[in-house]
């Protein structure tokens, strides 16, 4: 399996497990990267070492290597195309764009379905329409206010090795693997950095060690 491969089956299969209507829907380029395939959860998953790496494999997967999905508007694509036959490609690029969006292909995406290609057919749910009710034998004072339950809370998770924290108090390193869990910003531009980094990816600013 390409590195490529690998990323398109771990979108597919975030999408399947948590929106599954999403696969057959145009994705934003800043969706994929940011809340279905984040780097920091999935970097394992993948196999990528850094988030250069990610970022170069996500390029690749946007210029149309390997004819995984369809990328708009044409000419994003065309220019992620050019950066990735240069010998130094410019990820920045990734964020240069606005309103880029990526369609997955429907053979590769049922091919990654496999078991499921119900999934890789089926047309999204329409939205249904809401139905009104009947007010006419309603006394005035019989309307109130519906309570709307809020939703769970996600179990926290180790951005590291993926385990379980505790979440009834503040934790900053995993009982698992040790690796610590508070994110450091760029002093610059408030981008996330990595543990150790000395410059920030993507100003350059020298990040102040300890």
């Amino acid at each position: 399996m390409t590195d490529l491969e690998r990323f398109f089956r771990r979108l597919v299969s975030n999408l399947a497990s948590t929106d599954p209507a999403r696969l057959h829907r145009p994705l934003p380029l800043t969706d994929i990267q940011h809340s279905i395939v984040p780097y920091r959860v999935n970097r394992r998953a993948l196999q990528v070492e850094t988030s250069e790496d990610y970022e170069l494999v996500l390029l690749r997967l946007c210029a149309g290597e390997e004819g995984l999905v369809r990328t708009e508007p044409e000419e994003a694509r065309a220019r992620f195309a050019e950066e990735v036959r240069s010998s130094n490609p410019d990820l920045d690029v990734l964020h240069r764009y606005e309103n880029v969006v990526v369609t997955l292909r429907s053979e590769p995406l049922a091919e990654a379905l496999g078991p499921r290609p119900e999934l890789a057919y089926a047309p999204p749910d329409p939205e249904p329409e809401p139905a009104l009710p009947d007010l006419s034998d309603v006394e005035e004072d019989e309307f109130s206010e519906p309570e709307i339950a809020s939703p769970p809370e996600p179990d926290p998770h180790c951005l590291y090795c993926g385990g379980a924290l505790p979440g009834n108090r503040t934790i900053k390193f995993c009982p698992h693997c040790g690796q610590n869990q508070t994110l450091a910003e760029c002093p610059r531009c408030r981008s996330e950095l990595e543990p150790g980094w000395r410059h920030c990816v993507n100003c350059g600013a020298a990040v102040a060690e300890g």
